[in-house]
């Protein structure tokens, strides 16, 4: 990625006469994507950047749509043109979660670690 940070903030909406697929569509609910490229690697003579990115919305599809958008959809996403040559699934995984308890209201985090086929790009 040539950029190596930034902030995406196109509004996201469903595609039409699609139930799953969304799209980046002025009407649609605003979506803002922060990104970073902690790692950059070449499998096979194919480009590969390991980002870390931050919601600050939840939109369905929110990161798959951004990063298609610019040109740089997820490894395994076919539904948003990713290659899926080097995995069978979307690359994705969501490392962190934080959010506000709806009963205490502390804020709560939990992790989860990188699973086998993820661990496979960042060791490269």
């Amino acid at each position: 990625m040539k950029i190596r940070s930034g902030t995406i903030n196109f509004p996201i909406a469903r595609k039409e006469n699609s139930i799953i697929e969304r799209c980046i569509d002025s009407n649609g609910s605003p979506s803002i994507t922060h990104y970073e490229v902690l790692q950059e690697l070449t499998i096979n003579n194919f480009p590969i950047s390991i980002v870390k990115c931050t919601l600050e919305t939840g939109r369905t599809h929110q990161i798959r749509v951004h990063m298609s958008y610019i040109k740089h959809p997820l490894l395994g996403d076919d539904l948003y043109g990713g290659n899926t040559t080097f995995i069978n699934r979307q690359a994705l995984h969501s490392y962190k979660v934080s959010f506000e308890h709806p009963l205490t209201k502390n804020i709560v985090s939990y992790t989860a670690p990188f699973p086998n086929d993820l661990k496979y790009f960042i060791k490269l």
